[in-house]
């Protein structure tokens, strides 16, 4: 049927392939089945081998060989290996520690069966030959497969259910101290001010009194608290931008 494909029109030649990739699912759900784990949704693994197998019916060549089977294999391996490699990472490490952290994988294993436990950073690092903070590293790099949630407990006991969660105890963004900041220094400019400017500043900005209410409650005219609002504006500013706090 591939032979077919080579020779046969656009249209012919994508109806010839699908009924290839058709005839082979069950291959490419084998293949995924090997690569199966608990943290891994089985969906997405076959989806990525169906593609593989997609692939390799394109790009096979039966004049080199008949037994599609054995280029079909390895070419979607090598589909879920990449995308093992690349898109399964809640944060992803360089290309060098993720090639490191599959090195280290094999090494700690045959040393586990010669030691008769884990072996230790330094013994993978004496074991592959790279330095013991690469090593390390690319051991630590493995926690990005699966970040903690920020509902889990930071408590040392599991079953401690009134425990902080890890969410609760990051940091959230606050203005606390550039809001302390200003206060000191617009408290500094009001240093300035006379008692009565004070208290114009007091109502205006802080009690949120309109300029018609506060000349009532200061016994003078709209006009004369515009005026006065304008230079005390005026002397803040000046205050403030001279003001060590300010800077």
């Amino acid at each position: 049927m591939l032979i077919s494909a080579r020779s046969a029109p656009p249209e012919e030649r994508v109806r010839l392939h699908q009924r290839v990739v058709l005839d082979y699912l069950d291959v490419a759900h084998a293949v995924a089945g090997r690569y199966r784990t608990r943290t891994q949704d089985f969906h997405d693994l076959q989806q990525v081998a169906y593609v593989g197998l997609t692939k390799a019916v394109k790009r096979f060549e039966p004049d080199r060989g008949s037994d599609i089977v054995s280029f079909v294999v390895p070419t979607i391996s090598g589909e879920i290996k990449r995308y093992l490699r690349d898109a399964t990472w809640a944060v992803r490490p360089p290309r060098g520690l993720q090639e490191l952290r599959t090195e280290l994988r094999t090494a700690s294993s045959e040393l586990a069966q010669l030691l008769g436990r884990e072996p230790t950073p330094e013994e993978l690092a004496e074991e592959t030959g790279h330095p013991v903070e690469v090593v390390a590293e690319a051991l630590r790099c493995g926690q990005g497969r699966r970040p903690l949630s920020l509902d889990a407990s930071v408590a040392s006991d599991p079953d401690d259910h009134g425990a902080m969660t890890l969410g609760e105890s990051l940091p959230a963004p606050s203005t606390d101290f550039e809001d302390a900041d200003l206060a000191l220094a617009v408290a500094d400019a009001c240093s300035a001010l006379t008692p009565e400017e004070r208290r114009i500043v007091h109502l205006r900005f802080f009690r949120e009194f309109t300029q018609e209410q506060i000349a009532r409650e200061c016994g003078v005219s709209q006009m004369q608290v515009s005026r006065l609002l304008k230079r005390i504006l005026r002397t803040l500013r000046e205050r403030m931008s001279v003001s060590p706090l300010a800077e």
